[in-house]
């Protein structure tokens, strides 16, 4: 049974449940940033994942990486799957500006996180989920 690592759970605010994987906002409010985690229990790699699932998989991240930089105007998107921290499969899909904090390097360890407010979560939710 599928089950979200608990530092994912800690991290991010959930969006949705998407035909495979379940989509996550980060929270620091300073980047435009989802992980989409495939709802699969034992992945740990890309490659782990059913040559069945591998397409849905690329089409989530598309989808999120295009309404993800129309919300954020974003200048590039980063898609990474890592997992030194974090073992359980995730993807980053992250909406960079040439005026964000970290730019042009990687986002991870830069500066102190800003969590998004309730309300302002609520509505980058909401701008997720518009068709």
């Amino acid at each position: 049974m599928f089950s979200l690592h608990p530092q994912l759970a800690a991290d991010c605010f959930e969006v949705a449940d998407l035909e495979l994987s379940k989509l996550l906002l980060m929270d620091d409010a300073r980047f435009g940033w989802c992980i989409l985690v495939p709802r699969i229990e034992g992945l740990k790699d890309l490659h782990d994942l059913p040559e069945v699932h591998r397409m849905t998989l690329f089409d989530e991240i598309d989808r999120v990486s295009v309404r993800l930089g129309q919300i954020i105007d974003a200048h590039k998107i980063n898609v990474a799957a890592l997992g030194n921290m974090v073992p359980q499969l995730h993807i980053h899909v992250i909406a960079r500006r040439t005026d964000d904090v970290a730019w042009p390097g990687p986002v991870w360890g830069v500066g102190k996180p800003e969590p998004w407010s309730d309300t302002s979560a609520h509505e980058m939710v909401q701008k997720l989920l518009a068709k």
